[in-house]
């Protein structure tokens, strides 16, 4: 189908806007955590560039092209934005931001929150001046998330919170969390739960990281003793928490699940023959790789399709509203797939992993960090289970 004249013009205009404003350090593939930008009160840019290119996207309103104007964002349609994510992806430009506030809160703000609490966090979060992170998971209500148990105690105008979160992302770096609370301990499990949005620095938080074997720690245990948290900063109706996770949820199973996107790194073909080298005619010098990254491309490229045709389904209020399971499932084994593929074409070479040459192991600790794609926001087996029972309908589900 041919784009309609406005879109072209839109097109034209942001490949010329990017390629004057995005830096050539912004245009290569990622090599180490150091160049991802998560921004926030404590953040340092590993370099002008990284800095530059946050401040030139978010004055666009382009860290979140389609949040309407009044919250930060650009006031794109759904089809501005797929144009101008092709025309990054074309051009080869790094995301200028990461951030949970904007795959997960951000959205669940527009549904949920009020007036105000959307012009105080919405602004800040497309600016990377916040960073977030997310209390669900607790020791004893892991996949059975609404068997938590840290509580919101009432006290007129505010709340005061007590208990224990677990694999908080970020937890340690990140400046304010929405959290998971319960409000009415004499209610049914899931109808006693509150979202709850405070700062991470108020008295009574503490962290402790948990060391997984990548040798690093983008988890922690998260501590609360007699946290103030203002009735204001409550998400939704006391009560009503859970309505608001399950929300939450499909966006960051979506979130996860476009990690199967290769996004803007090089094709791993090419980063294979890179690695491994290629024979006279130009291919993959090694045909068993060669054949094996074949059907991995073929695949990624479906899933890719599939994520746009689930675009074009939500866009039209079509998508089923547990579609972003099957895009978690896939999406997580999929890049689970490419990093063993990437590990087989590096060799000895990629078991590095501390050297200034191997970006001090990034290859090796990337792909054991993926072994927790399939963990994290809802383990593939629950995913299956979700698929099984609410799109296929088995019987027995």
């Amino acid at each position: 189908m041919s784009e309609t004249t406005e879109l072209t013009s839109f097109r034209a205009g942001t490949r010329a806007w990017l390629e004057a404003n995005c830096p050539a350090e912004m245009r290569s593939p990622m090599t180490s955590e150091e160049d991802i930008c998560w921004a926030g009160r404590h953040w340092t840019f590993a370099s002008d560039a990284q800095r530059q290119w946050l401040e030139r996207m978010a004055g666009r309103g382009w860290t979140v092209p389609t949040w309407p104007r009044d919250y930060g964002g650009g006031g794109l349609s759904v089809d501005e934005a797929k144009v101008l994510a092709q025309e990054m992806r074309a051009l080869g430009c790094r995301a200028p931001l990461n951030s949970f506030g904007i795959w997960m809160l951000g959205p669940a703000l527009l549904k949920f929150g009020t007036e105000a609490q959307k012009r105080e966090h919405m602004p800040k979060i497309a600016r990377g001046e916040i960073r977030w992170c997310q209390g669900y998971s607790e020791p004893n209500a892991g996949s059975d998330l609404a068997a938590l148990q840290t509580r919101a105690d009432d006290r007129g105008d505010h709340y005061i919170v007590n208990g224990r979160k677990i694999w908080t992302s970020y937890a340690d770096k990140a400046d304010w969390i929405f959290c998971l609370v319960r409000t009415d301990g004499a209610a049914k499990k899931h109808t006693g739960i509150s979202f709850v949005l405070f700062d991470m620095a108020a008295p009574g938080v503490t962290t402790k990281p948990i060391l997984l074997i990548s040798g690093k720690s983008p988890f922690c245990e998260t501590f609360f003793d007699n946290v103030r948290v203002e009735k204001h900063n409550l998400v939704g109706k006391p009560g009503g928490g859970w309505d608001v996770a399950k929300y939450l949820l499909t966006h960051e199973r979506e979130m996860i699940g476009g990690i199967g996107d290769r996004a803007v790194a090089k094709p791993l073909g090419q980063v294979a023959a890179a690695l491994v080298g290629v024979d006279a005619l130009g291919r993959l010098a090694d045909p068993l790789l060669r054949a094996q990254i074949a059907e991995f491309e073929i695949d990624e490229a479906a899933f890719r399709v599939t994520m746009e045709r689930f675009g074009d389904l939500a866009k039209a209020r079509q998508a089923h509203p547990a579609y972003s399971s099957v895009l978690k499932y896939y999406g997580a084994e999929l890049n689970k797939r490419r990093h063993e593929l990437m590990m087989t074409a590096g060799g000895s070479d990629a078991l590095e992993w501390e050297s200034e040459r191997s970006k001090k192991g990034f290859a090796a600790r990337t792909w054991l960090r993926t072994k927790g794609n399939s963990i994290e926001g809802g383990t593939s087996e629950v995913q299956l289970n979700v698929i099984a029972k609410r799109i296929l309908e088995l019987p027995g589900a």
